[in-house]
């Protein structure tokens, strides 16, 4: 008995957890559009496209990609092969998705509001849609496809320009320092994160699946990403302010339509006790007699008399004081 009961207390915690409103919190330093970080975006875009330029071109860097294939670094350390196959894992999307989005979800219901999860989606949604650009627009063939010794390889059917598994790493581990509420949770999540994108992009070029210029447009796109997201903040909040809105609107339905609203009950009035009802009676009598009109010529001690209906008499005396005299003219 003790133990389902503490089930269903833990069961209803849960549910009125869920249930309060989500507010975002005050102590959040969120990240903010400034000339810095304006600074960091034109310099990475003006990195990514000269990546572009070098490879369409089949410059220098196109032949450092053939000399890295033909050095063949997975043959010249064999050791860590197999542990480098388990942790390119880390940039793939599905697993690295599903790991950081029950954290955020977590930190969600923590936190009381919907920012983390949005911010994610809309960091994926814009990973999807300009890698996945770039990858089908240029259609690069890959190390192991290579046809043309010292080509570049490009609109050959292939989509590994830019790198997938670098980018989704940057991007995945990198919005886990952007949703941080410390700066010192940012600076460790920003070097753990950064640990985390470059290993990954190295381990492709050891892997023989990317080349090296794959994985340096792959980290700048990334990082194109994650610094244009302040950007989106405004669209964001107001998507959450419309969800709340329309969940609102949902269980008001739904509890007015099961939950009838009470009808109101009239409040008791107390009984009054003998005393009391005498103190009242005697005040409201003493406050009728001062509120009753007077003569012009009564004093201010007497009252006129009240017959028994409620009408005033009349007296001769009132009638004889109120005319002026009458003087007969012979």
């Amino acid at each position: 008995m003790r133990t389902e009961r503490n089930l269903t207390r833990r069961v209803e915690r849960v549910f009125a957890r869920l249930d309060r409103e989500p507010e975002r919190p005050t102590h959040v330093d969120m990240p903010h559009m400034s000339r810095h970080r304006v600074v960091l975006f034109g310099l990475t875009l003006s990195f990514y496209l000269t990546i572009v330029v070098a490879v369409l071109t089949t410059s220098w860097l196109v032949a450092v990609d053939w000399q890295v294939m033909f050095f063949r670094p997975y043959q010249q350390w064999p050791d860590v092969h197999a542990f480098l196959d388990y942790w390119v894992v880390l940039g793939q999307r599905g697993p690295t998705a599903v790991m950081v989005m029950s954290w955020l979800g977590w930190r969600s219901w923590r936190q009381h509001t919907l920012r983390p999860l949005l911010m994610f989606g809309t960091s994926l949604l814009l990973l999807n849609v300009t890698v996945g650009a770039a990858k089908y627009g240029m259609g690069r063939a890959g190390p192991h496809y290579a046809t043309t010794i010292g080509s570049s390889e490009m609109w050959q059917g292939g989509d590994i320009f830019p790198s997938g598994h670098t980018a989704n790493a940057v991007v995945t581990w990198g919005i886990l320092a952007y949703l941080a509420s410390t700066p010192r949770a940012r600076r460790w999540l920003s070097a753990v994160s950064a640990v985390i994108s470059l290993s990954v992009g190295l381990t492709t070029v050891y892997l023989g699946t990317h080349w090296l210029s794959d994985v340096l447009l792959g980290w700048a796109a990334g990082l194109l990403i994650l610094l244009a997201l302040p950007w989106c903040e405004p669209l964001v909040a107001r998507a959450e302010a419309w969800i709340l809105s329309w969940r609102d609107r949902l269980l008001g339905r739904r509890s007015g339509a099961r939950l009838p609203q009470p009808e109101s009950e009239p409040v008791p009035v107390p009984a009054l006790t003998t005393a009391a009802r005498t103190r009242e009676s005697a005040g409201a009598t003493r406050s009728s007699r001062q509120l009753l009109p007077q003569g012009p010529h009564t004093p201010r001690g007497e009252r006129t008399p009240i017959t028994p209906a409620g009408s005033r008499r009349p007296t001769a005396e009132r009638l004889t004081r109120g005319t002026p005299s009458t003087r007969t003219v012979s």
